[in-house]
């Protein structure tokens, strides 16, 4: 038995009682006549005491041998702690130890392995399994345990199902770029690794399984980002026999219970908000409502003076910047240079003081009298005391500047507070999105997504108008699941291939077991996948997934503990027919 309790377990209750314990060294202190040692596993901390006075010379020898991060097992009597710590759950107590051995010894780590450690991201990802000895880490990992067990709970006791479908799958044209597994039994072609279950959950409702959800790793070749890796971790659903209002209904409860049960929050019924109605007030489609600052568009009120830069705009548009008109001058340029920023790319800004007598004061009196900015101040909610930062120019790129500049502002201003949680529904998606590149349309979700009851025939007069009956929902300004109704019929399906330009026999040959599948009694169906790796970031007060996966990759996708990707051996590559590029030969 390699111990008979766990290092956060002991308490006063348990002095005078014998006990066993195994783990990793914390710390040492040694002062010659007495050794403290703290003892660490993944429930806590216990203090270890050699004293000469108690402890035969032999094991007061072999106790000032040890190092940082040793594993080791002790025996010994649980007494009373004469310097009580408060700080730590077993702190008043400590083990007069009786016996010691060590298990095995340890380098001195690059790195201090506690809360606040002295290494690094670079260093402490290569050395992942010993940043993972950190209570931060540990506590993260724990935390995602938590969080995935109440999604399974609570799915489960709703009948749904869980089904694994395959890793190994076929590459498809649509979405982001795949990972592809060259195949050594079928020369030259190629798995792909999923980005997503989303046709076999499909076809999973087709099999009668009508609640279905899956816990499951999907990879995309894309750029990375602080949330995002090319492996990820979704939460997939289906359900059939559906419509949108079930599915908002369901999985709005699922998160309400995992705000009651991970965080004691409790939330009300979601607003819901449609896509242009997010992009009027907030500029992006996944706003954080946990702050004001909403848009006023001020086209009918800011051109009708000779001011050219907002009259030949499409959109002038502001926010009111709370307390800002306390910002001097130099700090107003600085934020003029922010929005210049390419990260940003506005040309400038206008502002407005609002002053506390009513008056106000802003960078283009020479074209505005107080009566026009009054009406500005008006159509931004700005009260006197605020800033209102104005931008102009094109509808979609001034948007996005603004949006950028109201969340850098609630950043500034310590708005976004991680024990608050605003969740949101965003509504009635477009359908499609004009790609100018490729010069015609892709789905904006996938090419499985049905338009909007009544909407169909829009396709073929003005596509772009047409409405998805899709969904979004976000939580503090961060998108953490979409879905879908799903087209369930061969017809409509065929149709929807055609005006996203595949060729009928591009589509067969991509997608045609699934419009196969449609002609057995396909049922109406939809649903929604939520990333866990996002979601339990947020419900753990933070916005980078990293810091709860297990091994992640770096922002080149690089994994530098093990030194993956790597090259392999030429009598792998000889027996997948493959060939190595010059790059690789040079």
């Amino acid at each position: 038995m390699y111990k008979t309790h766990n290092n956060g377990e002991l308490r006063a209750q348990n002095i005078n009682t014998e006990v066993t314990l195994s783990g990793w060294v914390q710390k040492i202190r040694d002062k010659g006549f007495m050794i403290w040692v703290d003892l660490r596993d993944r429930y806590g901390i216990t203090q270890l005491i050699f004293d000469e006075e108690r402890t035969p010379k032999e094991m007061m020898d072999k106790a000032s041998t040890l190092g940082r991060e040793f594993v080791i097992q002790v025996t010994g009597n649980v007494i009373e702690r004469e310097s009580k710590n408060p700080n730590i759950p077993t702190g008043d107590v400590e083990i007069l130890v009786s016996k010691l051995t060590v298990l095995n010894s340890s380098l001195t780590p690059p790195f201090t392995i506690e809360d606040k450690t002295d290494g690094g991201d670079d260093l402490r990802m290569k050395y992942r399994y010993l940043d993972i000895r950190r209570k931060p880490v540990r506590n993260n990992l724990v935390f995602r345990h938590k969080v995935t067990m109440a999604v399974r709970n609570f799915l489960s006791e709703k009948d749904f199902i869980e089904v694994e479908t395959p890793y190994l799958i076929k590459s498809t044209p649509e979405g982001a770029r795949d990972f592809v597994v060259p195949s050594r039994m079928n020369e030259g072609q190629f798995y792909a690794l999923p980005q997503s279950p989303q046709t076999f959950k499909q076809l999973l409702m087709i099999g009668g399984m009508d609640k279905y959800f899956q816990i499951v790793k999907c990879f995309r070749d894309e750029d990375l980002r602080a949330d995002r890796q090319p492996e990820f971790t979704q939460i997939d659903c289906e359900m059939a026999f559906v419509e949108q209002e079930d599915i908002l209904n369901t999985f709005e409860g699922l998160t309400r219970h995992l705000l009651k049960k991970i965080n004691n929050v409790e939330i009300g019924d979601f607003p819901r908000m449609t896509y242009d109605e997010a992009m009027r007030r907030y500029g992006n489609d996944k706003p954080d409502i946990r702050f004001g600052m909403e848009f006023g568009e001020l086209n009918a009120v800011a051109q009708h003076k000779d001011f050219n830069v907002f009259n030949s705009a499409e959109l002038v548009a502001g926010i009111a910047v709370p307390g800002g008109n306390s910002y001097s001058r130099k700090e107003i340029d600085k934020l003029i240079d922010w929005v210049k920023r390419p990260q940003v790319g506005a040309l400038g800004m206008v502002y407005v003081r609002c002053n506390e007598d009513g008056s106000y004061k802003s960078s283009v009196d020479k074209f505005y009298d107080q009566d026009d900015l009054a009406k500005w101040a008006e159509a931004t909610g700005a009260k006197a005391g605020d800033l209102i930062c104005v931008l102009s120019g094109e509808i979609h790129k001034t948007r996005t500047q603004l949006s950028a500049l109201r969340m850098e502002m609630a950043e500034r201003l310590e708005l976004r507070k991680a024990d608050e949680f605003a969740p949101l529904w965003v509504i009635d998606f477009p359908l499609l999105e004009w790609d100018e590149e490729t010069n015609r349309y892709h789905a904006m979700h996938h090419p499985f997504t049905s338009p909007k009851p009544g909407q169909m025939e829009l396709l073929k007069t003005n596509p772009g108008a047409v409405k998805a009956n899709a969904y979004d929902l976000v939580l503090n300004g961060n998108e953490i699941g979409g879905g879908s109704i799903r087209i369930h019929d061969k017809e409509t399906q065929s149709k929807m291939f055609d005006y996203l330009g595949f060729t009928p026999e591009e589509a067969k040959a991509q997608f045609g077991f699934l419009m196969d599948a449609f002609q057995y009694g396909a049922p109406p169906h939809g649903g929604i996948a939520f990333g866990l790796d996002r979601l339990v970031a947020i419900l753990g007060g933070q916005e980078t997934i990293r810091d709860f996966i297990a091994f992640p990759k770096n922002n080149a996708g690089r994994d530098v503990m093990i030194d993956a990707p790597a090259a392999i051996d030429k009598e792998q590559l000889k027996e997948l027919n493959l060939q190595l590029t010059t790059k690789l030969q040079q």
